[in-house]
């Protein structure tokens, strides 16, 4: 770091690294500008220039969120995965997808290979707590081909949700990991959109 921090830039600086640490995604400059009670985002864009001008972070063009730090940078790659807003464990619901910035994971943390192919959702409600999965976890899954067995999520009849993928008499269902919850079975179709390949927990939560 090449220039003294201010206070202010100090107390920031702390924030974002708590923010990364506790929920895994940097925080939004609108979450900034309400943590410290700027007047506008715009502030809280100030700060995050002269941080980086300081080089207490580093910051990737064209992304959203895509912050890290120095000592992140002798460690294994630190990639950026698309959010796609969230998703039901619990009854299925209707949602179409929608990119809400990107998350930045270490490669080695989660010992996974993310791709082009993989992104994030966070997960609403408990119908996979007994897959270790709750509310306000974040799940990476990647688009391809599901196995059984897989937790996936799918689009059935219409409807998103996060389940275990089934097979039995060579017919596919979702079973929830929740005795509370039916299996859901697909009337007209099932689209898996993805398969389960990390999780993130936010300790706070």
């Amino acid at each position: 770091m090449s220039e003294k921090l201010t206070d202010r830039q100090a107390e920031i600086l702390s924030y974002l690294k708590e923010a990364q640490r506790v929920t895994g995604v940097m925080p939004s400059t609108r979450e900034i500008q309400h943590y410290f009670g700027f007047a506008s985002q715009t502030a809280a864009m100030s700060h995050l220039r002269a941080l980086e001008k300081k080089g207490a972070i580093q910051r990737l063009p064209n992304k959203a969120r895509a912050v890290v730090f120095p000592e992140e940078l002798d460690r294994e790659a630190i990639v950026d995965i698309p959010i796609y807003g969230s998703i039901a464990a619990g009854m299925s619901q209707d949602a179409a997808p929608e990119q809400e910035g990107c998350i930045s994971i270490d490669v080695a943390s989660l010992g996974i290979r993310p791709s082009a192919r993989t992104f994030a959702l966070k997960v609403r409600g408990d119908s996979m707590v007994d897959a270790h999965i709750c509310d306000g976890d974040t799940v990476i899954l990647e688009f391809r081909e599901p196995r059984k067995g897989d937790i996936v999520a799918a689009l059935i009849d219409g409807e998103t949700t996060l389940k275990r993928y089934v097979v039995k008499n060579r017919r596919p269902y979702l079973q929830a990991e929740n005795p509370d919850y039916p299996d859901l079975i697909p009337a007209r179709e099932l689209v898996i959109q993805g398969v389960l390949v990390g999780l993130l927990r936010n300790a706070a939560a």
